[in-house]
């Protein structure tokens, strides 16, 4: 294993920096290989690595021969080589020798990558640095505060939810506003508003995600549902298990399903304050979006699904996704419609009273 590795870094060295990142995303997330290379240079370097960086975390708390101390300490410790303070090649040789064989291949591929991967970051501008430092500071503090938890009957209420999804997904979404108004000063007279709504867009994209992934997570012994939005219902969620016929989990499924309509549609409110000449920023926000909210459609037409497959969207759908943002990429009204088309016959979306806009006051 050792030589295949020494073999693999020798390859890389040789990649420039866009190829390696090109090389790695494409590795460890199919989907932001596809979007990412949508988004104009500078950008599309600086998002890559911050995905990159984002991944790194995901891996320590993925860790399952970690125990809670060490997954946070490692967190702690990589906040610290992103900002430069500790020598990012011997915290990757010592992460690397805690990895288990369950650690898909590509991410210990990406772990043993750290040190370029941190040389790429520490090339960009002051202020883009500092974008991508403050996200995985907050997502590394936040994550380990969720590893503290018994999550196997899930969350307690819709508000540990939100604090959960800006931890995993809407401090990315500020990361990328932070960017995009760092690089494109049209958006910058924005700012405020977008990065309002940045929360509300990843809150949405994580929703989603966990809802496509309820079996999956508790085959891990992980739930991430709210169980105050089921106890409403009449549902225990202690009582979960796949091929149930249970009217009350539906019912409580639904109203997740109308909430994260609800966010889906301020990540269209986001897109559309992107300036419409801006094509390439505008197809990454919306093949998110559209894929997005085609699965919401396939979970709640099949809500008794047991397994995550069950609801992926197909090929065939993406690649509709991606023309049809080719051709209505620029229009407003059109992509209005287009989104109220997609959305019909979902729940909601839920009121806005129902959404967060803003970050837990936890965060950090």
């Amino acid at each position: 294993m050792r030589n295949l590795i020494s073999a693999t870094c020798e390859d890389l060295d040789a990649l420039t920096d866009s190829a390696f990142q090109a090389r790695f995303l494409d590795g460890v997330s199919r989907t932001f290989a596809l979007t990412i290379p949508r988004l104009p240079e500078p950008v599309h370097q600086v998002i890559a690595n911050g995905y990159l960086l984002c991944r790194i975390v995901d891996t320590i708390e993925d860790e399952a021969t970690l125990d809670r101390a060490a997954k946070r300490r490692f967190c702690e410790r990589f906040v610290e080589v992103v900002q430069g303070r500790q020598n990012a090649a011997e915290f990757a040789q010592e992460f690397a020798a805690r990895l288990s064989n369950r650690t898909p291949l590509a991410e210990r591929e990406l772990i043993q990558a750290i040190p370029r991967v941190i040389a790429i970051t520490h090339k960009f501008s002051p202020a883009d640095r500092e974008a991508l430092a403050r996200c995985v500071a907050i997502m590394s503090h936040g994550m380990a505060d969720f590893q503290d938890q018994d999550l196997r009957a899930g969350l307690a209420t819709l508000a540990d939810l939100n604090r959960y999804c800006y931890y995993v997904a809407g401090v990315v979404g500020e990361m990328l506003t932070q960017v995009f108004c760092h690089h494109f000063p049209a958006m910058a007279k924005h700012e405020e508003r977008l990065l309002e709504l940045a929360v509300s867009f990843g809150q949405g994209l994580q929703m989603t995600n966990i809802l496509k992934d309820v079996w999956d997570d508790r085959e891990r012994g992980v739930c991430w549902l709210p169980r105050d939005i089921f106890l409403a219902h009449g549902y225990e969620l202690n009582n979960l298990r796949p091929g149930h016929r249970d009217p009350a989990f539906v019912a409580g499924l639904r109203e997740l399903i109308a909430i994260a309509h609800g966010h889906l549609r301020n990540a269209l409110e986001y897109t559309l304050l992107i300036p419409n000449s801006e094509t390439g920023l505008r197809d990454f926000c919306l093949w998110a979006l559209g894929m997005a909210i085609l699965t919401l459609r396939k979970i709640h037409r099949h809500p008794y699904f047991s397994r995550s497959a069950e609801v992926k969207i197909s090929r065939r759908s993406v690649k509709a996704v991606i023309l049809i943002t080719h051709l209505s990429h620029r229009h407003n009204e059109l992509l209005r419609w287009l989104f109220g088309l997609a959305g019909s016959g979902l729940p909601g979306p839920a009121p806005a009273e129902q959404l967060a806009l803003s970050p837990p006051q936890t965060a950090t």
